[in-house]
This record gives C-alpha cells, sequence and structure tokens, in this order.
C-alpha cells in the first residue's frame, strides 16, 4: 500500500486510515476483525477522537493493541479541543486534560498523530502552538494537525511556527472528496474547494481526509430521484456533483474500475501528498479500498472528474 512519510514518526502512515467511530469494547469482537482485516492489508494507522463513542472508541484500539501486542506496529491518531455543551475547548488546559484521558483510555503513553479537532478562530495561533509544542517535547505526541481549519488559519499558524522556532502543523484533516459540499456536514467542519485545492498544492501541506468516498454518494445506491437520505441529499445533491459521479462512472467503465474506486482514488492522486480514511465493515469493501489504491490518475483526468476541464 501506498503511504506518506513524516520525519518524526517511526512508521509511515498508509495512504488508507481506518476509521473508528463506530467502535466499542461492547463489539471488541467487530472491532478485531475490522483491524486484524485492515492491517492484513499493509494498514498501519488508525483514526480516532476523544469524542467518538462517547470514549469507547479509543478504549477498543487500546485493549486491541494491547492483545495484539502490535503497538509499535501501528499509527495511533487521536483528536481533541472538539466543542462540547460549554463552549470552545481548544486551550491550554482542554488540551492537555483531553489528551491525557485518551492516552489512558488507548491504553499508550503517545499518540502519533494529534489533532485539533476543530478551531477557535478567538484564540491566537500562538498559544495553540506553544500548548501543542511543550506535548511534543514530552513525548506525548509525535506530529500534530488541524482538522477542519481554514487554509488562512492554517497559513497563519505555520507562519507563526517558522518565526518562533516551533513546530508548526504537519498535516490538516478536512473533508477532501470528489463530491463537493454545498454546506457542512456538520457544524464548523471545513470542505475543499477549488480555492483551498490550490493552496494545498502551493503549500504542500498533506491532506488526511475525512469522508473522502463522500458518505456513499458514489456506491451507486442513489440517484437525483432518489432522496431518502436527507443528509446526502442537503450536502451533495447538485448538478455539478451528479456531473462528477457520472465522469467517475464513465472513467471507471474505461479502466475496469467501480465509479466509488475512482472517487477514491481522486482523494489519493492529488499534486501533494494524501490519505483517506475509510471505514469498510466487511471484507468486500476493504478490498475495494485496497484495489483504489492502486489506480493512478493523470492530472488530466483528475481535472476532468473535477469539471475543470
Amino acid at each position: 500500500m501506498k503511504s506518506l512519510s513524516f520525519p518524526s514518526l517511526r512508521n509511515h502512515v498508509s495512504s488508507l486510515i481506518m476509521g473508528s467511530d463506530f467502535f466499542a469494547p461492547e463489539t471488541f469482537d467487530e472491532v478485531c476483525r475490522v483491524l486484524d482485516g485492515y492491517v492484513a492489508i499493509g494498514g498501519n494507522t488508525i483514526d480516532t477522537a476523544f469524542i467518538y463513542s462517547g470514549g469507547k472508541s479509543e478504549q477498543a484500539i487500546g485493549m486491541w493493541m494491547e492483545e495484539r501486542k502490535n503497538r509499535d506496529q501501528i499509527n495511533v491518531w487521536t483528536k481533541g479541543a472538539h466543542p462540547n455543551q460549554d463552549g470552545s475547548r481548544v486551550n491550554h488546559a482542554a488540551i492537555y486534560e483531553e489528551l491525557m484521558i485518551s492516552l489512558e483510555r488507548l491504553r499508550t503513553d503517545r499518540t502519533d498523530l494529534y489533532a485539533l479537532h476543530r478551531d477557535d478562530p478567538s484564540v491566537p495561533v500562538g498559544v495553540i502552538l506553544e500548548a501543542l509544542n511543550e506535548h511534543v517535547e514530552a513525548g506525548r505526541i509525535g506530529i500534530f494537525g488541524a482538522s477542519n481549519w481554514t487554509t488562512t488559519r492554517l497559513e497563519e499558524a505555520n507562519h507563526y511556527a517558522k518565526e518562533h522556532g516551533l513546530r508548526g502543523f504537519s498535516f490538516s484533516s478536512p473533508n477532501l472528496s470528489l463530491a463537493k459540499a454545498i454546506e457542512p456536514y456538520w457544524q464548523d467542519c471545513i470542505s475543499i474547494d477549488e480555492e483551498s485545492l490550490s493552496w494545498y498544492e502551493h503549500s504542500q501541506l498533506p491532506i488526511l481526509s475525512w469522508s473522502a468516498q463522500s458518505r456513499g454518494f458514489f456506491t451507486g445506491r442513489y440517484t437525483p430521484e432518489d432522496r431518502s437520505n436527507a443528509d446526502l441529499v442537503r450536502v451533495f445533491y447538485n448538478d455539478a456533483n451528479w456531473e462528477r459521479y457520472r465522469r467517475a462512472e464513465q472513467l471507471g467503465v474505461e479502466k475496469g474500475y467501480t465509479t466509488i474506486q475512482i472517487a477514491l482514488a481522486y482523494v489519493l492522486n492529488q499534486p501533494f501528498s494524501s490519505g483517506a480514511i475509510i471505514g469498510p465493515r466487511n471484507d468486500e469493501e476493504l478490498k475495494s479500498c485496497l484495489e483504489a489504491t492502486k489506480l493512478v490518475l493523470t492530472p488530466e483526468e483528475i481535472r476532468w472528474l473535477d469539471l475543470r476541464s
């Protein structure tokens, strides 16, 4: 499997990253089946978060790593500082509190990748970077990134880091997918558009995308007439995205791949380093994702799929 390399990590990051928002100790047999299958195809990076399943996702991953005795072969990626009922959690104390709880749940002393789950633009980037750098220096975080940050804030943060001799963000985790979001799937979420794509190409900041397969839009289960999935309709149903679907379907027929494999390959063939969070629940879906990593799309094909040519 293709991978991304980060100088501060002992392991490369596999281009397919296993999502875990449905993991829990109560379904540990399923967790083991999913993660064992994922590792068997060459995957090594698991995405989780302080809030996933109310903390149970991290607990289940910790149980699995302890049982399999494979902690050093696995990249753990957790996220914190998601707002709660009291408001923003993007501050020094909250980041520390949540990270320490996450590490305890994960049964480890470090998270290889860490990301702020949301931004709070009212907090100066310097305050945030100084807090994160403390955890890097203490060995609790390998590298850190930002989930759902605008390119403006990312640029401001990494400029501050450079000017003050600090580590900056090593990656970003917005929604990058072939279907373009009409509105945020969840509040304050960031999806990549043409303008921000140009910024990533220029900056070369890697993207580790959530909802890389547009939450099932390209599976073939939906049509413009089928409006049964209200969230999918709200976020992705417009003429431009159905044209992208038709082009992905056409290119898939030409290359011998399914439409959803073309959509995943689109994410993995950007002119900058990119990875995709996936959520396969069975061997067939896992195999489909793996096959998509072998597909090379040309810059011209990427632009055509994107309706830019």
